[in-house]
């Protein structure tokens, strides 16, 4: 999976694999895995003009991760 360098808040990066529908979002903290993310949701995060502020209100507090790293 192939990692967009990201900034803002705690991000660090973020990579979407449209086929199993998985985001994986490096943060300060860890790497995270957040599964039926939808391609749309995608684009949006990682073409906001404040990725942090979009993945705060809309993957982190509606979504469960899975703690990779």
């Amino acid at each position: 999976m192939e990692m967009k360098k990201l900034s803002g808040g705690n991000l660090r990066a973020a990579g979407y694999d449209a086929a199993t529908r998985k985001l994986v979002v490096e943060l300060t903290s860890g790497t995270f895995e957040y599964a039926g993310i939808a391609p749309e949701m995608w684009r949006r995060f990682s073409t906001a003009s404040s990725p942090w502020s979009y993945f705060r209100d809309n993957i982190e507090e509606e979504i469960t991760p899975r703690r990779i790293r």
